[in-house]
């Protein structure tokens, strides 16, 4: 099978399995792919403005692309967001389990120098079980996304323009400080207001904390 002559630059996490599957996909159908992988906090790679191709591709990447590097990408720079338009930005799912949201989904859109406000390409949707937790929605949503990116490169593959969706970026992007608030809980929160809370902020090395006098206490649930 010939491959398709295209010059990729490839963002995304590093040792993370989904990454890899999308990666060894861009790697089997397009001639030049040039990844730039890393971990949680590593700083944006020095190196790499020199590259200048067709596509940027940006998925489960940590980092916000400078403009003048998507510049570069002569037809489109995209990124690939674990959630729906409605929960742009950081803690996505967290924020969807704390209000309730009966159905979740991920995004494929253009990037812009703002973060999840460029045009929405296309959008998997699927729904919210009420056992659903942090971990188990988390899972969900990287299967669906990995459909997602499957969809779209099949466009690219065939050459055709990726289309425009007709949905549209629900809110601004939740910030770091606002997902850091939602694992506060206070004494004169409600037993409902504290299960939404644990529900939505309990997952790994994350857990909700009470702050009393000066020292911050994390809950065990």
């Amino acid at each position: 099978m010939n491959k398709v002559k295209c010059s990729v630059l490839f963002l995304g996490k590093e040792n993370d399995g989904y990454v890899e599957k999308a990666l060894a996909t861009c790697r089997a159908n397009f001639t030049d792919v040039t990844p730039y992988l890393a971990k949680w906090n590593d700083p944006f790679p020095e190196d790499i403005g020199w590259w200048e191709g067709d596509y940027i591709i940006s998925y489960l990447s940590k980092w916000v692309i400078p403009e003048y590097l998507l510049n570069k990408a002569r037809i489109a720079a995209i990124n690939f967001h674990p959630a729906p338009p409605e929960y742009p930005g950081v803690g996505c799912i967290n924020f969807a389990l704390y209000e309730g949201a009966r159905e979740y989904g991920v995004t494929c859109h253009h990037m812009v120098t703002n973060v999840d406000a460029g045009q929405i390409i296309a959008v998997e949707r699927f729904p919210v079980y009420e056992s659903d937790n942090i971990a188990t929605l988390l899972v969900r949503a990287y299967d669906y996304q990995l459909v997602l990116f499957y969809r779209v490169i099949d466009l690219i593959l065939k050459g055709g323009p990726l289309p425009a969706s007709k949905e549209k970026w629900g809110r601004r992007p939740f910030t770091r400080k606002e997902l850091d608030e939602l694992g506060r809980i206070t004494f004169d929160m409600s037993r409902a207001e504290i299960a939404k809370r644990i529900r939505a902020a309990n997952f790994s090395v994350w857990k909700p904390f009470i702050e009393l006098q000066g020292f911050t206490f994390e809950l065990k649930t």
